[in-house]
């Protein structure tokens, strides 16, 4: 194989590890750059609290116009990542809510760029997650499948 994971999906950092004790917003990233986004967090969850994870598109890198997708989008997670590495699928959402498990998790969002409101130029996107517990530890990577512009040294998504 003469590809490497770079030229395949590009890793951007969305969110850098922190706690959850307020609310969370990732960088914004021009989705409309790739074919397919993923985003992946991860949580280190250290209080019983929920986590509740949203996705979000915005006219402009800074949030401009941002508001709530609306078209689900495939949802997979792992509530238990030291018991397994199984990926459940989850019902088609627009948002996902972890249980209050004192537990590692995976959760993966499955984003098609021509699914976002691009006809009124929504094509940045972002993830957020509400305010859960200072114990929880939350990051997350956005994962750009079959760039538009592919190189060995792929162009920024991050405006």
């Amino acid at each position: 194989m003469n590809t490497t994971l770079p030229e395949l999906f590009k890793p951007v950092m969305a969110l850098e590890n922190q706690t959850n004790a307020g609310a969370l917003t990732g960088d914004y990233v021009k989705a409309s750059l790739c074919h397919m986004l993923y985003i992946v967090v991860s949580i280190t969850q250290g209080a019983a609290n929920t986590c509740a994870l949203t996705i979000e598109q915005a006219t402009t890198a800074g949030g401009g116009s941002t508001k709530a997708i609306t078209n689900t989008v495939p949802i997979w997670s792992n509530l238990d990542t030291a018991a397994s590495d199984t990926l459940t699928r989850r019902t088609d959402a627009v948002s996902y809510t972890t249980d209050a498990g004192v537990k590692n998790k995976i959760v993966i969002f499955q984003i098609d760029p021509s699914s976002l409101d691009t006809e009124n130029e929504f094509d940045w996107i972002t993830v957020k997650c509400g305010a859960s517990n200072a114990g929880n530890i939350v990051g997350a990577m956005y994962f750009f499948g079959g760039l538009r512009y592919a190189d060995s040294a792929p162009p920024t998504q991050i405006a």
